[in-house]
């Protein structure tokens, strides 16, 4: 398949997935310990435990920067939607800071409701899965917090370049805008 006589990979796998890391070591051990057969070279030990790992964090942080660049979508067709109301408050004294804080917190307000959202599904389907499997669903109240948190955090920084838009409008342009 390789174009070569050589053998390319060796699958091995443990009775117990306790048992991983060990039996791992122990195939690299005895492929290390044969002298000039055809099993002689350099062995690396692949765990597909820690590729599935690093795929669901690859898989979750893609998920995250999707979900943080529609929140930034929304939030700049909010800006433009509602460039007339920007410049009524601009003329009426509002300063780009409060425009800014303004827009930050609509932001805050939408990733913080998706993550209560996303956290209930999650609940729901954590439960829905323990009555199948027999098993008590899992939530600890960490993982609720970091979640609402972290979702918070997206809302902060996907919303910066809207809110910043929205207080970089020129009152006079806005008022225009139709």
């Amino acid at each position: 398949m390789y174009g070569t006589d050589e053998i390319q990979s060796i699958s091995v796998q443990a009775k117990k997935i306790d048992n991983l890391d060990a039996a791992g070591k122990k195939a690299a051990d005895v492929l290390n310990s044969r002298k000039q057969s055809e099993f002689t070279g350099k062995y690396e030990v692949l765990n597909l435990k820690e590729i599935q790992e690093g795929i669901s964090k690859m898989t979750n942080i893609m998920t995250m920067i999707i979900g943080g660049i529609g929140v930034m979508n929304i939030m700049l067709v909010s800006v433009t939607e509602r460039a007339r109301e920007i410049g009524v408050r601009k003329a009426l004294g509002a300063t780009r800071s409060k425009i800014l804080l303004q827009f930050l917190i609509e932001a805050v307000m939408l990733t913080l409701l998706g993550g209560l959202i996303g956290i209930g599904l999650g609940y729901g389907g954590a439960y829905i899965v323990s009555t199948f499997a027999k098993w008590p669903p899992l939530v600890s109240w960490q993982v609720v917090v970091g979640g609402v948190l972290f979702s918070m955090r997206l809302g902060i920084i996907f919303g910066l370049i809207p809110a910043n838009k929205a207080a970089k409008l020129d009152p006079i342009e806005a008022l225009r805008y139709e």
